[in-house]
């Protein structure tokens, strides 16, 4: 078994899985990361990434265009993104009790509209629907073994590392990134800073539904080529713990992201193994929340640790 694994970490079939894998969760976390920053969490993701998948596939079919498709999906990802702004928001009612509903509705909704619309029961297999396009990085193509690993990877995939540069400039380097960390911070203060907190609230909540759809279009158009009946597989819930690991910045989403990306690479090639496949399936799940359980437990010992020691210089004094 142990020389098993050494020769799929070795594997640049691997690693291109690896990446492939990684990218949606790392936009969600991104989407996730942004919104927390801002003080309120987008647990509607899971619901974002199904109608944008759906959309998607639909819309590409319609107009036999894939980027029309991935517009209209990003657009359905923010529409689910407002909604959850205008109860939490508007309404006042807990943003996490109408994320989980609205992902709930997601799940059936999703498959109530494609059956509606196509007759098909949890997969677009009579719709011709497009798939987005593969990248062949020229100069990239022909270093060895890194090549086969970064080059030709979907288009998605590629914007996700540009999302990660964007959203850490968003919130480190711009006058809105400040105001996004005040409003997370201290809503109070920041209305009498003259920032409208749900001003700030509703843009992270865009931000982040134009990520969850970037990352349901490349399930359903990339990842796969069509949309079937639960095609997030958690992947929205998992961006909340992740974002947790990821310590509320957007280059720590990478390496949270990775976690998933890794283990569930690992868990395809373990298939072959005789291992059962509901322990494969379940296996980056796992790792995810033992991952955010050890990183929780360790900034608490940290707190904790600090709290103290401010504790023995005021009694010192």
């Amino acid at each position: 078994m142990l020389d098993f694994i050494a020769g799929v970490f070795g594997s640049s079939n691997y690693w291109f899985i690896v990446v492939r894998s990684t990218a949606p969760i790392l936009l969600v976390t991104l989407g996730a990361v942004i919104t927390e920053q801002a003080g309120i969490k987008n647990m509607a993701l899971e619901g974002s990434m199904l109608w944008a998948a759906l959309v998607g596939v639909l819309a590409s079919a319609a107009t036999g265009s894939a980027w029309i498709g991935l517009l209209a999906g990003m657009a359905a990802g923010v529409a689910i993104a407002l909604v959850l702004g205008i109860f939490a928001l508007k309404l006042d009612a807990n943003a996490v009790l109408v994320g989980v509903a609205l992902n709930l509705l997601s799940t059936g909704g999703t498959v109530f509209t494609l059956f509606s619309i196509t007759g098909d029961k949890g997969i677009s297999s009579s719709l011709a629907s497009k798939t987005l396009p593969v990248i062949r990085i020229p100069f990239l193509a022909d270093v060895p073994w890194l090549g086969k690993v970064l080059s030709g990877q979907n288009f998605i995939i590629y914007v996700s590392i540009v999302a990660v540069i964007v959203v850490h400039v968003i919130l480190n380097k711009m006058t809105i990134g400040r105001r996004i960390r005040a409003t997370g911070e201290n809503v109070d203060a920041a209305r009498a800073a003259g920032i409208d907190p749900n001003r700030i609230k509703f843009f992270t909540l865009v931000v982040s539904g134009m990520l969850a759809g970037l990352a349901g279009c490349f399930l359903s158009m990339g990842y796969t080529s069509n949309f079937t009946s639960g095609i997030s597989a958690g992947r929205g819930y998992v961006a909340n713990a992740a974002q947790v690991v990821a310590g509320g910045t957007a280059v720590g989403s990478i390496f949270a992201a990775l976690i998933f990306g890794i283990t569930d690479a690992m868990a395809t090639f373990l298939q072959n193994v005789g291992l059962p496949p509901e322990l494969i399936q379940a296996l980056p799940y796992a790792v995810t929340i033992v991952g955010f359980i050890v990183v929780t437990l360790i900034r608490d010992k940290r707190e904790a640790a600090r709290k103290l020691r401010l504790f023995s210089r005021g009694a010192g004094r």
